[in-house]
């Protein structure tokens, strides 16, 4: 049996009675509000241990259901979750109960939510919008379609398989029309989604999640809600008088798109079905795919195969525009957007790091020092870094730095500051010169000039992967095309370890001891892995809540005090 913080206890092996299956629970997940309970609930993979599939286990302590109205609500979440079947939906597999929690088996999303992507990429480019806001279209139509209101769309409501294919989860708030023209009077949702026809009481029903996609479209675009701001009052002020700006960056048919969302007046919103034929959704590039390194980087767009897809604008409306419109004209039309959205990701290391001092210093002045135990509540998995150096190999007194990432990618950073970096495939390398500027090939089309440095490249890769690459892998997917993975930015060597700082804002350092800190800037954690390779992730301002123990602390200084000396030489190089 483990114990969690006291609340309750979870069994190591959670037996479903009824089905007579065993489920071993795994990695802890994270704690959810459980707005409709009022509390937590806690996530952790658990695995069917007669077939080994795992699942996504969402454990709800019967302690927070003591008032009749907290079982009702957790009776309808339940009845309208499983009660549901679509590609866009977290699937729904099983519950049942014991003395102490009731268990929701759940489809395991690995990729967590679109609320950990938005944090660490900020604005997306259109082409990756289009993509996400069609699946949830999608996802929403098929709930209206079925009567179900879902009343709390958001980011962090919004979770992504290991395909990036978005799934709509947590139906605590969720509410059935029961007859055409029905309004409920619930006042619910999350403040920045939340629709001025909620706040005002005055009824609501399918145009509440019309609203919050509009919010969603413009925070995916734009890098942040439309009506965040500092204060909860201000923030409901803004969203009755339907007070927000649309950037200049993002093209016109995104802003009109938006502004049909965010409509003051519920009855002059669009439905999700005419939302899906939209002219943004229809006349842009959409990718049939992502590859997973867009959880961190935005996707290439250099070398699409246009001809190989479908017309970006349909033909018939094309034609009626414009007969003798070329195709490069449309292909032009698709691509709008795309280099202007993705500047706003362009990284900045000087940034990052004054920012991340800033938050270990903050940290450090809590003294927290003064915990020794490692408690699952007190980690937050979902703040974990996607890619961290896995090995590195300091041959920097002839030729430079070699690495290989987490995901099976192999950088060198060269001597003059230039860099090659191997996608995981084996195949597709990118090029990074002194300024910065990235240029694209493969291990067997590549400009001559680069010779020596492929060939550097390989025998780093070949000294670092500890087996061949499997044949067969010489077809390379649209998905891979549009990859980008990060890369070295600037590293340096002491006795105690080696720091790295990737050009995505992580900053990792490995210790002699073998343990590693991974520091995150953009979402305010560090991941702290031990002798035994284990992760446990937090963010900083529970380490200012709870403590952490004297290792950690001492890490922390020791990075804190690396990095003040890394920003004075270059303060001191800018002079």
């Amino acid at each position: 049996m483990s114990k969690d913080d006291g609340e309750h206890a979870i069994p190591d092996v959670i037996y479903d009675s009824h089905t007579k299956i065993p489920y071993k629970k795994g990695r802890f997940f994270g704690k959810v509000s459980n707005m409709a309970q009022g509390g937590f609930a806690k996530c952790y993979e658990i695995t069917n241990t007669l077939n080994n599939q795992s699942y996504a286990g969402k454990i709800v302590s019967k302690k927070l259901m003591a008032k009749q109205n907290q079982k009702e609500k957790m009776t309808q979440e339940i009845q309208i979750h499983q009660s549901l079947s679509h590609k866009n939906v977290v699937g729904f597999y099983n519950f049942f109960e014991d003395n102490l929690n009731i268990y929701i088996v759940l489809e395991l999303c690995r990729k967590r939510s679109m609320m950990e992507l938005h944090k660490r990429r900020k604005a997306l480019t259109e082409p990756e919008t289009r993509y996400y806001m069609k699946q949830i279209l999608n996802g929403v139509n098929y709930l209206h379609q079925n009567k179900i209101i879902h009343r709390d769309l958001k980011l962090g409501n919004l979770f992504l398989n290991d395909e990036l294919v978005v799934k709509i989860g947590d139906f605590g708030l969720a509410a059935k029309i029961e007859f055409d023209g029905e309004r409920k009077k619930t006042l619910c949702g999350t403040p920045n989604y939340i629709a001025p026809e909620i706040l005002n009481k005055k009824g609501h029903s399918f145009e509440v999640d019309v609203w919050s996609m509009g919010c969603i479209m413009y925070t995916l675009l734009i890098g942040r809600p439309p009506f965040e701001t500092s204060s909860l009052k201000e923030t409901y002020s803004r969203i009755k008088k339907c007070d927000y700006r649309i950037s200049s960056n993002i093209s016109s048919s995104a802003k009109h798109m938006i502004m049909m969302m965010l409509q003051p007046d519920p009855k002059s919103r669009p439905k999700t079905a005419e939302l899906i034929n939209a002219q943004f959704m229809l006349n842009g590039y959409c990718p049939n795919s992502l590859p997973v390194s867009c959880l961190t980087m935005a996707p290439r767009y250099d070398k699409l195969e246009m001809t190989s897809r479908k017309p970006l604008v349909d033909m018939n409306q094309e034609s009626a525009m414009s007969p003798h419109k070329s195709k490069h004209d449309s292909i032009a039309a698709g691509l709008a957007g795309v280099m202007v959205s993705s500047a706003v990701n362009q990284f900045d290391a000087k940034v990052n790091f004054v920012s991340l001092r800033a938050m270990l210093l903050k940290v450090l002045k809590s003294k927290p020092a003064r915990n020794q135990k490692f408690l699952d509540e007190m980690t937050d998995p979902a703040a974990q870094p996607m890619i961290w150096v896995s090995k590195w190999v300091d041959y920097s007194d002839k030729y430079g730095f070699g690495y290989q990432l987490s995901d099976e990618g192999v950088g060198v950073m060269f001597n003059d500051t230039t860099k090659l970096i191997m996608l995981p495939n084996g195949i597709n390398v990118h090029y990074v010169d002194k300024n910065g500027e990235e240029s694209y090939m493969t291990v067997n089309n590549y400009p001559t000039e680069y010779d020596k440095k492929m060939k550097l490249l390989s025998y780093f890769s070949r000294y670092m992967r500890e087996h061949l690459l499997k044949t067969g892998a010489s077809v390379v997917k649209e998905v891979d095309s549009m990859s980008r993975t990060p890369h070295l930015h600037q590293w340096c060597r002491s006795n105690s370890g080696v720091l790295m700082q990737l050009n995505n804002g992580t900053v990792q350092m490995n210790f002699g001891d073998h343990t590693k800190i991974i520091l995150c800037p953009l979402m305010a954690a560090i991941t702290y892995i031990d002798q035994d390779a284990s992760f446990r992730t937090f963010r900083f301002s529970s380490i200012e809540a709870n403590g952490c123990s004297v290792d950690l602390y001492e890490k922390m200084r020791y990075a804190y005090d690396k990095i003040t000396v890394l920003l004075g030489a270059d303060n001191a190089g800018n002079k």
